[in-house]
């Protein structure tokens, strides 16, 4: 039995203060965009360093293995160029599209956008953290893929600094292609098969010069986001570099990015609400 009186608890009762059983309490403030993007950013690094490094590797040796092949076909000039700058942005694809389609999708299937729903962070911060950290791991294989395929063909090193901004203005546009297939694909299974397919098409259009294809699959490349990123950085290769065309080729590789993050951050919203 208790020591305390019956009388001193319902004087404790009566002095407290009554909350309603059915009010809400209330939730903390949310998080603002940048402290809340910095930190997506960081925990996604850290928790895919170890298990992406080797499928970067596996895309890297794909990107080379390619060049090495188009050697024998392809001699020098415009086509060498395309071929290059195609196989390098080759290696953003298929991190930024192909592997983060399948990590939304992942998420999405076991329950692990629940978990995101529950804390104060901006959908634009999961989608933008996710997507930079992803895309930071395609630097080193783009930039070796870059040397290497100067290197086979005879191209000049000098313009490869574009590749500061090609890298990162491609990567943001395919990674918000990329997130949003995984996040508007039903299953799993098929944001696999969707990212797999994107990467092929970046694979297919990029890769191959655009004077040997037929006129329907030259309309296609034009509707691709990584195009522009590949065309820029072929512009450098030659003797006097078009500056005006590369700028632009940059700034619509920019705008696709701006609005494929746009749409993958819906589809965030989307799925997170089901």
């Amino acid at each position: 039995m208790s020591a305390v009186p019956l009388e001193a608890v319902v004087r404790a009762e009566e002095g407290a203060v009554q909350v309603p059983s059915d009010a809400a309490a209330p939730l903390g403030a949310r998080a603002r965009l940048m402290p809340a993007l910095a930190a997506v950013y960081r925990a996604q690094l850290s928790r895919a360093r170890v298990a992406r490094i080797p499928l970067l590797f596996v895309a890297t040796f794909q990107s080379v293995g390619i060049m090495v092949l188009m050697r024998g076909v392809v001699d020098g000039g415009g086509e060498a160029h395309a071929v290059v700058a195609g196989s390098s942005v080759l290696v953003v694809a298929f991190v930024a599209l192909n592997l983060l389609a399948q990590y939304f999708g992942q998420l999405r299937g076991d329950g692990g956008l629940d978990h995101y729903a529950t804390l104060p962070v901006p959908p634009a911060a999961v989608v933008l953290g996710a997507a930079a950290a992803y895309a930071s791991f395609t630097v080193p294989g783009t930039v070796v893929t870059a040397v290497v395929g100067c290197g086979l063909f005879g191209l000049p090193l000098t313009h490869l600094w574009v590749l500061a901004a090609v890298i990162p203005l491609s990567g943001a546009a395919l990674a918000g292609l990329g997130a949003a297939l995984g996040l508007l694909a039903p299953r799993p299974e098929l944001a696999t098969l969707l990212g797999q397919m994107g990467m092929s098409a970046a694979l297919l259009l990029g890769v191959l010069p655009a004077e040997r294809m037929p006129g329907l699959l030259q309309y296609a490349r034009d509707l691709l986001p990584s195009t522009y990123g590949v065309e820029a950085l072929a512009r450098t290769f030659g003797a006097d570099p078009d500056w005006g065309a590369v700028a632009l080729d940059l700034a619509v590789c920019a705008g696709v990015g701006v609005a494929s993050l746009a749409v993958a951050t819906w589809a965030y919203r989307r799925a997170a609400v089901r």
